[in-house]
Formats: structure tokens, sequence, C-alpha cells
């Protein structure tokens, strides 16, 4: 009779807590999507300007007391700025230069995520990637001098692919709770090939890989009113934005899942 109890009891407070969860597999897909449109949108945006390589340069001179980069002072500056009203309380969220932040009030965010979680942070992986893979693959040349715009839209770029990827410890963790008997002997193991196994479904990653593309050629068509059926233009390539997602987005959240979900039973 006791044991009987004591299983209807944690049965009870497993359903309390899935019914208390707001992130469902679902839930956690729409996010996804939703992120997907601010990401091709960042990159058009940030397409609209030339290279501009000197906001890059360490060496340069454009900060003066400043050992860094203008693209590093400009994002220390703003998760500085947003660090004091509490964006990185957000599970959400994942600053680029977390040393020295300043302390914000408290934010009483729903604690959905295992506490582990906030050891996971890669944004020097996403850091490295945007500034040495995917921008050169833009065709964008030159120096047209505006540095701070051009900045500016690095780190939109920047914190877009930040949440996106990072938002792979809330897929973890629906992914875990739906299926616990699948993703505990691989946790407990600490099984990363396993893991990461359990995690793969490539018929949906080229789902996505297509759906990208096709945002890419909506929202980045040169809308043009002449009817002689000239061929389209695009303000990104939409083939850059799908191997974006193929060749990193998609990779690195999964590192980000495997991650989580070998502390997830800590």
């Amino acid at each position: 009779m006791a044991t009987a109890f004591s299983e209807e009891s944690q049965r009870f407070k497993i359903e309390t807590s899935r019914s208390a969860n707001p992130f469902t597999l679902d839930s956690v897909r729409e996010a996804l999507i939703r992120q997907e449109d601010t990401i091709v949108f960042s990159l058009i945006e940030r397409a609209k300007f030339a290279k501009n390589s000197l906001i890059y340069d360490q060496s340069s001179d454009l900060i003066p007391g400043f050992c860094g980069s203008l693209l590093q002072f400009l994002l220390k500056e703003t998760e500085t700025l947003h660090a004091k009203v509490g964006r990185y309380e957000n599970p959400e969220e994942h600053p680029f230069f977390p040393v020295q932040l300043p302390l914000s009030p408290p934010h009483n965010y729903p604690q959905v995520l295992h506490p582990a979680s906030a050891s996971i942070n890669i944004n020097k992986t996403i850091w490295d990637m945007y500034l040495n893979e995917l921008l050169p693959l833009f065709n964008i040349e030159g120096d047209n001098g505006n540095y701070a715009q051009t900045a500016a839209c690095d780190i939109a770029c920047l914190q877009a692919l930040s949440r996106r990827i990072h938002y792979g410890m809330f897929v973890a963790e629906v992914k875990y709770i739906e299926a616990p008997q699948d993703y505990g002997p691989a946790i407990r193991a600490q099984d990363r090939d396993a893991l990461m196994k359990l995690l793969t479904f490539e018929t949906v990653e080229q789902m996505v890989k297509r759906r990208v593309e096709k945002k890419a050629m909506t929202f980045g068509q040169e809308v043009s009113l002449n009817e002689k059926g000239d061929k389209c233009q695009f303000k990104v390539d939409p083939s850059l934005v799908s191997r974006l997602y193929g060749d990193w987005v998609m990779p690195l959240t999964k590192l980000v899942e495997v991650e989580y979900l070998l502390r997830r039973l800590n």
C-alpha cells in the first residue's frame, strides 16, 4: 500500500512538473521557426554594408585606450548595458563577454532547465565561426566607412545565432522529459556518440535547410515592377543561409544539446 502511494505520488510530481513547464516540443519547435526569421533578416541587414574589415582589426585605433577591435568594444558595451536590466538573467540569453558583467535586479524567470545549464556557453565558437567562416562567404568587399552601423548589424547576427544555438538546451530538456527511458542510459554512461545519434534526424534537418532557404528567397528578394520576367535577385544568397544551418547552426545546436544532457542527471 505504501509502495503504491509512493509511486502515485512520484507520478503526480512528474505530471505536475510537466503541466507547469511552459515548454513543450511543439512550443520549442515554434520558437526555433520564429528564430529563423530573425536570423534571415539580420543577415539581410548585414549584407547592406561593405566588408569594412577595419572593425575586426585588433590593432586598429578606432577606440582610443581600448585593446581590441571596434566590434569587441561595441559588443562589450552593449552587453554591459543590457546586463544592468537583467537580459542575461533570462536562460535564453548568453553573453559573449560574461566576465565582470554588472549585477542586475533578480528576475523571476521560469526555472525550466537543469541548473547545470548555466555552465554551457559556446559563444567563442559562434564568434569564430561568424567572423572566420560565414562572413567571408558573403562576397561583400570594400570599405565604405560605415563602421558603427556595420558592427551593429554584426552584433544582431551574433546574438540571433547565439540565441538559436543555445536554445538547444530547451530542445534537449523537452526531449529528455518526453522520453527519459531513451536518453537516461546514454547520459549515465556519458556516451556522447549515443546521445548525438538519438538527437539526429536527417529528414528534419533537410526540411529545415529547405525552409530557411525559401525564407531567404522570400524575405530577401529584390522587388521590381518590371514585368519582363528578369531573373530574381536576392539580397543574401539563399543557398548561403541553407549552408549556414547545415554546416554550423544545427551541428552546434546538437553540440549544446549533448553538453546539456551529459549534465542533466548531475
